[in-house]
Formats: C-alpha cells, structure tokens, sequence
C-alpha cells in the first residue's frame, strides 16, 4: 500500500528544500563568483574614473598644482594612484623630484658635450630615502657640486640614465642608484638578438661623466605622489615597454599584476587633446575583495547554521499557514459528502484561497436549501401517503356500519317482511346516507389540513363577533337540551382564519352540547395573557378520563361513555380543530375542571 504523506509535510519539504536552494545559491554565488564580480566592478569605475580624470586634467591645461591636487582627489574618492605620464614615460611635473647634471665631453658621441640632462629621482631612489639619518645620503653621492658618473642607453638621441655611481667602478656596486625595470627590460630585449653587438647598434649604451648643478627633493603634501613604491615601479615598467616599443600604443590598456599575493590592476589611456603623447595612467588593488571573500567563507559557516534554523521555522510556518485553510477545506468538504452542512469555512484571505472557501460556503448553502427543500417535499409525500392510507382506512372502517345497515334495511324490504315499517327502514336509510355523506366531507377537510399543502389566510377580526354569531347558530340544539350558554368575551381583535376559527369554535360548543347533561352550563370566556388571548370552553358534567385526554384528538376516537357513536357526530371533529389551529401555531388543550371539562386556545392580537 502506497504511503500517503500528508499535504502540511509536503510543503514543509518543499518549502525548506527551497529556502536552503536559494541560500546555497547565494553562498556559492558569493564565494565562487563575487570576487569576479567585484573585481569587474572595480574596474569599470577606474575606467570611468580615469576618463574623467583625463578629462579634467586637458581642461587644466597641464598646470602642476592643479595635477597634483586631481591625483589626491582621485586617491581619496577611489583608494588608487593616478598619475600622467608624457611621450617617454616620465612623470609629468616631477620637477620637485629630480637632479639637474651638467654633462662632460663624451667619446663618440659630442652631442652630449656641455648639455644639462635632468633625471627624474623617482626612476632611480626612493623618495624615503632622502630622510635626514640616510646613511646613503651621508656619503654625499647627491648633492650639488658632486661630480658623478652615468650609465645610460642612448634612444632616438636622447640619454636615457640607467645607473648613477661615484665613479665607473662604482656602477655596480652596491652603493649606486640603479632604474631596475629598464635593466630587467634590457635584458629580455637583448634576449631578443642575434648578439649583444646588434642590440648595441641599436640602443647604444652610453658611459659618461657630469656634475649635479641643482638637487629638488619635493615637501609637504608633495611626497605623497612618490610614496607608493609599486605604483612607481610599475610606471617605470611600462616607461621601459614605451621606451622598447612594446607598449602596444599603450590605448586604454588594463594589466594585472600580482604583489606578495595581491592582484593589482593597472591602467593606461593615450590623452588626445595635447600637444604631443601623454598618458593617463592608475593603479588599484583588488586587496579588500580577497579579504572580503575570506572574510565571508567563515562567515557563512556561521550563517549556514542560522539559515537552516530559519528556514526550518519559517518553512513550518509557512506550510501551517497555507494548509490550514485547506486542511479546513479538507473537513468541510468530507462533512458535505456525508451531508452535513453545519460547518462553514471561514473566509480570512483576500486570495484564491478565500475565494474557494467563499465558493463552498456557498455550494454549501444551496446544497443544504435543495436538500432541505427535496426533504421537506419528500416529507409531504410521506405525509400524503400516510393520509391518504389513513383517510381509506377511516373510510372503510366507519362505513362499515351505515353500510350494513342500509343492506339490511334492503334486504328486508326486499323480502316483504314488515311491510308495515317500510317508511321506517327508508328512513333509517336517510339517516345513514346523510351520515355517510358529513362523514366523507369531514375526511376530505381533514385530508386536506394534514396534506402539509394547505395555507391559512389571516387577517384581523373581532372575536366577539365571531362567538355572537355562533351562539345564535347553536341556539336550538342549546334550548333543546335546555342548556346554559355563558359568554364573557372581551371586544378584542384577533389576527387568524376568521373561518376556520369559527368552525374550531363550532366543534368546541358542538361537542360540549354534545356531552353536557340537560340543564347543565357551557360557558365560553377570553383571558388576556398580553399579546395573546386564550379562548376557554367548558361544559359541565362527566369528566374525560386521564387515560383517554390524550387520545381525544385522534380521528375517530370514542371513549367507553361519552364519546360513542350513537350520541351523533363522526368522530372528525377534534381532530379538525387539531389541524387546524396547529396551522395557526398557536398552543391549544383540553383539562378537565373541578366540574367537567375545558377545551381551549390561544390567538395573537392584532398589534
């Protein structure tokens, strides 16, 4: 047999299994990807960054404090170095860092002679060096009026200053100022050559003596543009590449470069506008997303941990919160397949989900009036048959009797016996006929109260009218037993049947005359009980037995002494009124008094 899981667990699952989905997802996409991503980010806003600075400097038309104060802006608002750099690759405006020389005769090359070439100090030494306790420093290699030696390589007729000693011995020594990235760059281009020879025809290397005339060394806010060494270190790279011919144009270029296990990203855009190349170029690091994305590896170990718990009471909440409308659904439903539509649905969403509960609600109701209706109607039915077995079965029964009689009566007058009594028989026949025919009436109205069918009609009338016109109906049959008749009825106005009230009335007094020994009272009186009034009539003499009150109401009932079928009557009497003032929904008795017995009713008085 399959396993039936419930729906409340099955969202549980699913919920959880969702939530758990989504926060891998995220945890994999922040770890596997968001380096990438930031990296990605950072660098589209150092593009558009240094187009802007580019921009900014052209519109300063190359002033150097307005330079200088552009790359501290752009420092500040975007934590990397920027800088222009012009056709050669130096610094532009690093005058405040730099010595001027005046060259000696050189062999080979007197073009040299009497010129006064300015090195920018960046290119060989760090501006920290020039601190007062430089031990360097102290053995005066910089300083106005020394004289020094330069080794350099002579490109497109311009020295380009590659070492700076005491003297040619010293160029190789520990104690010389050396520009390493144009003599790693000279290496791998000599690499490039047949033999050192054919590089040196092309880039002749140049050894030559001077005296530095002037030494600036750059104050205050100044040094910080030399201060970050690998910044300068990667400029004077690319200055050896542009110098090579290897910078490919140098056009919007961007170069990664890895520093004790850094990554840094470098880049280079050609400024036009000017007179002359120039370069714009920056450099960040992509430090702060590396230690981020560590950073987040043991932070999501934690917040595993707390999405999980999350995630569980949410997704429990959550499948409660969804099914228990349906689970309702569920059990109201069921109850309407065993038609039982006392529950309803309660409806507190403003959702598909309300708007089902409202649609069984609904179904609900209309399903409850049909089959209320279809039992009523069936109930009618039932009631219908019932009386109409009851009304063949009276019938049967109490024409049993006048039918004999009257086929006695034939018989005899068929036979010639007492031919004498003929009219008496003819006359006992009439009488027989005329009680088969009140018979038949009053099973037919009986019939047509208890069908379920019949609709009394009510309307205001006034009681005492009602009872004045019965009393004189009934006169004879009360002077002719030599009754009493009292009537105390108040002039009240009742809303009913006025008919059928009468006829209940008629049956009531009928009956009392009826049972009321000669020269006995019957008296008819109203009580008020407020909205009501309760109509009495009792008759004096025999009382009704405790064992046959109950009874009375049946059709034909007749009790040893006082309900017999020779005192007249067909037995339908009270049993009319019965339905009749249960049509009216009003309480109706019969008790037996300290001197014979009360029947009576209640009617609403018209408001």
């Amino acid at each position: 047999m399959k396993l039936k899981i419930g729906i409340v667990p099955k969202l549980f699952m699913l919920t959880t299994a969702l939530c758990l989905f989504i926060a891998a997802i995220i945890f994999i996409g922040q770890t596997v990807f968001f380096q990438q991503f930031y990296a990605n980010q950072k660098v589209e806003e150092v593009k558009a960054a240094l187009q802007t600075f580019e921009r900014d400097y052209v519109a300063q038309a190359g002033d150097a404090q307005a330079a200088a104060k552009l790359e501290q802006a752009f420092y500040q608002q975007h934590n990397s170095w920027a800088a222009v750099l012009d056709a050669r690759g130096y610094l532009r405006h690093a005058d405040d860092f730099s010595m001027e020389v005046r060259l000696e005769p050189v062999n080979g090359h007197p073009g040299l002679a009497e010129r006064t070439l300015t090195v920018p100090l960046y290119t060989v030494m760090n501006v920290e060096d020039f601190s007062a306790d430089n031990p360097f420093l102290q053995n005066t290699l910089i300083r106005e009026g020394q004289r020094i030696a330069i080794e350099g390589i002579l490109m497109d007729n311009q020295l380009v200053p590659l070492r700076v000693g005491r003297d040619a011995s010293n160029l190789r020594e520990e104690n010389r100022l050396i520009n390493e990235q144009l003599e790693i760059k000279e290496y791998e281009v000599v690499m490039r050559y047949d033999s050192p020879t054919r590089y040196h025809e092309q880039y002749p290397g140049v050894l030559t003596y001077g005296t530095i005339t002037k030494v600036r060394t750059p104050e205050g806010a100044q040094v910080s543009r030399y201060m970050n060494r690998l910044f300068l270190e990667k400029i004077k790279a690319f200055q050896a590449d542009l110098l090579y011919g290897d910078a490919g144009g140098a056009v919007n270029q961007v170069m990664d470069y890895e520093h004790n296990q850094v990554s840094y990203k470098m880049f280079v855009r050609r400024i036009s506008g000017q007179a002359g190349a120039a370069y714009a170029v920056a450099l960040t690091s992509l430090q702060p997303v590396s230690e981020a994305a560590e950073a987040m590896q043991d932070y999501y170990g934690y917040m595993i941990i707390v999405i999980l718990l999350l995630a569980l009471l949410a997704s429990f909440y959550y499948s409660r919160r969804i099914a228990r409308p349906l689970l309702r659904i569920n059990e109201t439903t069921r109850r309407m397949a065993r038609l039982d539509f006392s529950k309803q649905i309660p409806v507190a969403t403003k959702d598909e989900i309300g708007d089902l509960s409202a649609n069984i609600n609904e179904l609900s109701e209309r399903l409850h009036s049909h089959i209320v209706r279809l039992e009523q109607d069936i109930e009618k039915e039932k009631q219908l048959e019932h009386t109409r077995k009851q009304f063949i079965a009276g019938v049967s029964h109490e024409l049993k009797t006048p039918l004999s009689v009257i086929q006695s009566c034939l018989s005899i007058l068929k036979d010639g016996v007492a031919s004498h009594k003929r009219d008496h028989y003819f006359a006992a026949m009439e009488e027989e006929v005329k009680k088969m025919d009140l018979l038949i009436a009053d099973m037919l109205e009986l019939a047509k109260y208890e069908s379920g069918t019949y609709r009394m009609t009510l309307a205001p009338f006034r009681l005492d009218a009602v009872v004045q016109r019965i009393s004189e109906k009934l006169a004879s049959g009360i002077a002719e037993k030599r009754l009493q008749l009292h009537t105390r009825i108040d002039p009240v106005e009742v809303v009913a049947s006025e008919r059928r009230i009468e006829q209940v009335l008629v049956n009531f007094l009928t009956n009392a005359i009826r049972y009321t020994p000669e020269g006995q009272d019957v008296i008819v009186s109203t009580t008020d009980e407020g909205d009501t009034v309760r109509i009495n009539v009792e008759n004096k003499g025999a009382h009704i037995p405790a064992d046959q009150m109950e009874h009375i109401w049946d059709r034909f009932y007749r009790g040893e002494r006082s309900r017999r079928r020779a005192d007249g009557g067909t037995g339908l009497g009270l049993s009319i009124s019965k339905q009749i003032l249960e049509l009216h929904q009003v309480p109706y008795g019969a008790i037996n008094t300290e001197d014979g017995v009360m029947f009576y009713f209640h009617l609403n008085k018209k408001q």
